[in-house]
């Protein structure tokens, strides 16, 4: 089973209103950018990524979290985040049952993980290049 499929089959269990929420998720995710990549993570997770990892979601029983990667370095203009708001690296956005879901602003929360990665991956891509060395003759 690919990671698509596994994400069908987990979403597909769901018969209730955390199925709908991880499926409007997934919705909007996909529809960011037609590159986005859908993978099936540690064991149970849905994960998206392009050039690196944007988000992983996972049903709780009280809510559907959505994990962005580098949420920290991330603009978040439409206020999505409410969850790991101290940390320095990764942001979470808690979807509970009556909470209605911001499809747009999802998207452009997205398409600003795309551009932090690529711009990540550019400068180390220059960190990682390689270097001229000599090497002394033995003799």
């Amino acid at each position: 089973m690919d990671a698509s499929e596994h994400i069908d089959h987990y979403i597909g269990n769901m018969d209730d209103w955390r199925g709908k929420t991880l499926a409007a998720v997934r919705k909007a995710m996909l529809a960011a950018d037609k590159a986005i990549i859908e993978e099936w993570k540690w064991r149970g997770s849905p994960a998206w990524s392009r050039d690196g990892m944007i988000a992983v979601a996972n049903a709780h029983k009280d809510k559907v979290k959505v994990t962005f990667s580098h949420g920290a370095k991330l603009p978040d203009p439409d206020k999505l985040f409410n969850n790991g708001l101290g940390g320095s690296t990764w942001r979470a956005i808690d979807i509970h049952e009556d909470d209605k879901l911001d499809a747009a602003a999802l998207k452009r929360l997205v398409k600003a993980a795309i551009a932090f990665n690529l711009a990540n991956l550019k400068k180390n891509a220059r960190l990682r290049a390689p270097t001229k060395t000599t090497r002394k003759p033995t003799p």
